[in-house]
């Protein structure tokens, strides 16, 4: 199964399962606007909390908030958005498609990296485990051309970004060849920008309204609320304040399925910092950040830093961290120095201040934050992704199955009785009953045992329990595991212990 295949097989899996529905289906949908089914939601929960404890319950220095999505429309002024948040977007005069211009050439970037890439990988397969890696990229001919023509693209895309010089950035994707994933041709518009905020009006009449935005990001709810916690929270420098939620963006080219939509949700956290002190920070984050991913065991390999070519308005140093979703390496999540931008700008449009008082150096200033943000949405995407298997039994049959990890499988348990009948689905009542209250567990007595286990299986469920007649006459049942498929005997009384210790998200928080 190629990667395009797994992608759609994702996608259409989403669907089937109830994780993801296309919102307002049966008015033949919405674009780029989706819906989180009975399964979906519980992931995305499970996602949102094991961040949320890691971040704020780990950290006595980091507190949350929730701030509205409807702010004064000045805030959007003084961080800029209103001037500054635009994508550079470029038409193909054949197909009528519209493109971001930088993502066409960061993908082309990408492209000829992946090749200097494949000729490694086969020279080390050739010599094993005399391979020199490091030596054959700095001789091979070969991967040295790939890695030169990258490079000198993207110094030249760098200083087209730096200048806002559409028209180079234009003349790159010509002089590169890049032509239209649709019509393969390269007849192309000239690059424009364009705003990305929704707008919408607040009050009664019309004629009296203001004009206001969904907000494009949460990070300036922390900012304007940044003198409120640390006033009523007594906060010391360091520390930080966290917060999720929705943010709304005005994608002209929506597309991947969930990786780039009008609506989604964002898990932020501003770190605020004495001035010179940032860097340490940043690079503190990152290594914390990239720590917290591979707790989830996606895959060794499949996260990546990116430093920024282009720096916002507002940061002196960014990164990401780039995850391989199935069309390649991939913003998971930023991670920004903003220096004291954001909130000089903020006492600067408010008049209020915004500065904080060092006792340990007797003076005020204005704090610089360090920020990570990441998609929740993406990263729902990323686990879905890197979870869906089909695999091939010893049997001849074959099995679909979603290996989320255990602490984030929307149901922990399944109680399955055998048959429908002779008191044994009042027996699994019984034992959803018990557990109930610490784990999501379900039920089901329809169909064959070996159906429900498969059905089980696509859905990610770690352990089905089986209650048949020897239950009635002892108390045990089977329990058997997801990934192995593998069967024990047990106690019912020793079920919740069982599921206590290997789908606690403290498994998840202990390896970050």
């Amino acid at each position: 199964m190629n990667q395009e295949e797994l992608f759609k097989n994702v996608i259409s899996h989403s669907k089937e399962y109830g994780f993801i529905f296309q919102s307002s289906e049966i008015y033949d949908g919405l674009s780029a606007v989706y819906d989180y089914g009975q399964l979906g939601v519980e992931l995305k929960k499970n996602l949102r909390d094991f961040w949320w404890k890691s971040m704020v319950q780990m950290h006595a220095n980091i507190v949350g908030i929730d701030a509205a999505i409807f702010m004064h429309p000045t805030t959007w002024k003084a961080s800029g958005h209103v001037d500054a948040f635009n994508d550079p977007l470029i038409d193909n005069k054949d197909s009528k498609k519209r493109y971001r211009a930088d993502v066409l050439i960061e993908d082309y970037i990408a492209k000829i990296n992946a090749k200097a890439d494949k000729e490694v990988e086969k020279a080390k397969a050739k010599f094993g485990e005399s391979f020199d890696e490091v030596l054959y990229r700095q001789t091979n001919t070969r991967v040295l051309e790939s890695i030169n023509k990258a490079a000198q693209i993207e110094a030249r895309f760098k200083e087209a970004l730096e200048q806002n010089n559409l028209e180079e950035v234009r003349q790159i994707i010509i002089d590169c060849e890049i032509a239209c994933p649709i019509s393969g041709t390269k007849n192309w518009t000239e690059v424009r920008q364009f705003n990305l905020m929704f707008s919408t009006q607040i009050g009664s009449l019309s004629e009296d309204s203001n004009t206001i935005y969904l907000r494009p990001e949460t990070a300036q709810g922390i900012f304007v609320n940044y003198l409120n916690v640390q006033k009523t929270g007594r906060m010391k420098i360091p520390f930080g304040i966290a917060q999720t939620g929705k943010a709304f963006r005005n994608e002209i080219v929506a597309r991947q399925f969930i990786f780039r939509m009008r609506e989604f949700e964002q898990m932020e956290m501003q770190f605020f910092v004495r001035p010179g002190t940032e860097m340490e920070w940043y690079h503190y984050w990152k290594d914390t950040r990239m720590k917290w991913h591979q707790a989830l065991g996606l895959g060794e390999n499949k996260h990546k830093f990116h430093d920024h070519l282009k720096l916002a308005h507002y940061a002196n140093a960014a990164c990401d961290i780039e995850f391989e979703f199935p069309f390649g390496f991939k913003e998971l999540e930023g991670i920004h120095s903003r220096t004291d931008f954001d909130l000089k700008k903020h006492e600067s449009f408010s008049g209020k201040k915004l500065q904080y008082f060092d006792p340990e150096l007797n003076e005020s200033y204005v704090p610089y934050v360090v920020e990570t943000s990441i998609g929740l949405d993406r990263l729902f995407l990323a686990v879905m992704s890197q979870a869906y298997m089909e695999e091939k039994l010893e049997d001849g049959t074959s099995r679909v199955v979603l290996s989320i990890p255990y602490a984030l499988a929307p149901i922990k348990a399944a109680i399955l009785p055998l048959v429908n009948k002779d008191g044994l689905p009042e027996k699994a009542d019984e034992i959803v009953n018990l557990l109930k209250y610490d784990f999501n567990v379900a039920t089901e007595a329809k169909d064959a045992i070996g159906k429900r286990y498969r059905r089980n299986d696509a859905i990610g469920t770690p352990f089905c329990i089986t209650v048949d007649y020897d239950t009635m006459e002892n108390n045990t049942v089977t329990i058997r595991n997801r990934d192995t498929m593998t069967q024990e005997r047990v106690a019912i009384s020793d079920l919740w212990t069982i599921l206590n210790r290997d789908v606690s998200v403290s498994n998840l928080l202990k390896k970050c």
